[in-house]
């Protein structure tokens, strides 16, 4: 279906990887992984066509139907939802608005008019032979939680969230025949999330999708693609069957290494000892030859690095948490949570998940203060000191300062020396410490904010999708960090690996207001809810 012959990329002086030969078939479904800066994104643009690599070409087979996911939110504004969707199939699109435009507009007394027609009307039947592409994309757009009665609004209409949600329904319409899908879990909720899980494990064709959801990956992939040591390396299963093979190459390399390591020094000691012995000459003459061919190969360095996330507090936890009574909010006239009361008890850890537009950020706001409530109140206990990772971290993480000076910015006495350990611990090296803060990524601006957190040490502490941006690798770090943080933990998070982390309490928030309040682990909440 599709095959990378000697492909390889750089940019500049950085050699992202060489010589890739790969051949990827029908029916499987790859999971591209790697850690940030690998260059999965630029491997999967490579394969859709978008940008062209250094050298080594791409080949697809003849005939073969296309769909990428795209990452423009405001390239439609103004088409209704119905026709974002159905422009994914780009031919059947064109020929319905030109057929509709001719009812109405075309003179039938000629010819040409009714020719066109004709023409037209072949194309719709080629691209749609039994005529469901109104009840299809219906289907699709009510199972990503639209109603029926908003699928002529414009796209104008929607938030950035629902919009992805709009182009995730645009690629798969057609269901082309090789898919290619860059996070296409950002800005799902977990109800969407695993109806698409459900789409995707139907495809017939071939896909490629770059995710840090472990969960997701485990559900949809058949193969995994790995991006380190400047290579591409294919493994048979999925995500959490590539852990185990990979670290299993890793130790029998260590094994190998160390065995010729040793196997080294005992030639080198019996050179030394016997070189100048006359019996032993020709011995030693013979090990001389044998070290000479002896090819020790240097262990490859990955590029995946794990971070150290470790959450401490200084001063210890009260009986008395949080208790919110009664709390209400609305926007613009529309109610987003409405007489909502919840407390906290000492060692909750809490998943607080729902679909999006329910109130969960809402909510976080009003308990850190960043957001009056219309009525309610949110009493604290005396002993608690709040930490706050909001969404909109790589929003107000900005400024000229290094990154050293960014973090004592919030506390002129915090020791440097702990500063730069705590940014060693993210994976922030002496040089890279002194990098502007405008000027590094998303990814970079979420760990900067979990060492803010680390270093503010508070016994409480709320996170509002601190995974996105995240590696895998930095998000299994996030888990253990909180499953080991003696404090409590209110966290708003669509990734279902994290939840099972960490999370002793589940709370999901309801689309008509209420709430379920379940005390226990994710997989016996989806037991008692009967997911």
């Amino acid at each position: 279906m599709l095959e990378v012959n000697s492909l390889s990329m750089r940019f500049s002086s950085q050699l992202l990887f060489e010589d890739i030969n790969l051949k990827l078939d029908v029916g499987k479904r790859y999971g591209l992984i790697g850690a940030n800066g690998a260059g999965k994104s630029t491997f999967m643009k490579i394969l859709s066509g978008e940008i062209e690599p250094t050298s080594g070409n791409i080949s697809i087979q003849s005939g073969s139907k296309v769909g990428t996911l795209s990452q423009n939110q405001f390239a439609y504004e103004s088409y209704t939802l119905k026709d974002a969707v159905m422009v994914g199939n780009k031919r059947l699109y064109d020929a319905i608005k030109e057929k509709e435009d001719l009812y109405v507009n075309g003179d039938f007394e000629d010819d040409k008019v009714n020719d066109r027609l004709a023409e037209l009307e072949i194309i719709c039947a080629e691209e749609d032979p039994t005529y469901e592409v109104d009840v299809t994309i219906e289907k699709i757009l009510c199972a990503l939680g639209f109603p029926i009665e908003t699928h002529n609004d414009l796209m104008s209409s929607l938030t950035g969230g629902d919009k992805f949600k709009i182009l995730l329904a645009q690629v798969l319409y057609p269901k082309p025949d090789i898919l290619f899908l860059d996070e296409p879990t950002n800005n799902l909720d977990l109800e969407a999330i695993s109806w698409l899980e459900e789409q995707l494990k139907r495809h017939e064709g071939t896909m490629v999708v770059i995710s840090h959801d472990r969960h997701f990956l485990n559900s949809v992939c058949t193969n995994i693609l790995d991006v380190d040591f400047r290579k591409i390396r294919e493994f048979t299963g999925n995500y959490d069957d590539w852990y185990i093979a990979a670290n299993l190459i890793t130790k029998q390399q260590e094994l190998e290494q160390n065995k010729k390591l040793k196997e080294k020094e005992e030639l080198e000691a019996f050179v030394r000892r016997f070189s100048a012995n006359a019996s032993k000459a020709k011995q030693a003459t013979s090990r001389q030859k044998r070290l000479e061919k002896l090819n020790i190969e240097d262990l490859q360095v990955s590029s995946r690095r794990d971070p150290s996330i470790v959450f401490k507090a200084k001063r210890d936890i009260g009986n008395e948490i949080l208790e919110i009574e009664g709390i209400s909010k609305a926007y613009d006239g529309e109610q987003v949570l409405s007489d909502m009361s919840l407390k906290v008890e000492k060692g909750d850890k809490i998943a607080l998940i729902g679909p999006n537009g329910v109130g969960k950020t809402t909510l976080l706001s009003i308990l850190m203060g960043d957001l009056k409530p219309d009525s309610g109140v949110v009493k604290w206990g005396a002993t608690i000191e709040p930490s706050y990772f909001p969404q909109n971290t790589t929003d107000i993480i900005n400024g000229d300062e290094q990154l050293f000076e960014w973090l004592q910015g919030y506390d002129e006495n915090k020791d440097l020396d702990e500063i730069r350990k705590c940014l060693g611990r993210m994976l922030f090296s002496g040089e890279e410490q002194k990098k502007s803060i405008k000027n590094i990524s998303g990814g970079e601006k979420h760990r900067m904010m979990l060492s803010k957190i680390m270093l503010q040490k508070g016994n409480f502490i709320a996170l509002d999708e601190p995974d996105n941006h995240l590696d895998l690798e930095a998000i299994i770090a996030l888990g253990e960090g909180l499953y080991n943080f003696v404090g409590n933990v209110i966290c708003v998070t669509h990734d279902r690996e994290l939840i099972d982390a960490f999370a002793n309490r589940i709370i999901e928030m309801k689309a008509d207001g209420s709430i379920i309040d379940f005390k226990g682990d994710y997989e016996t909440y989806k037991e008692h809810v009967g997911a």
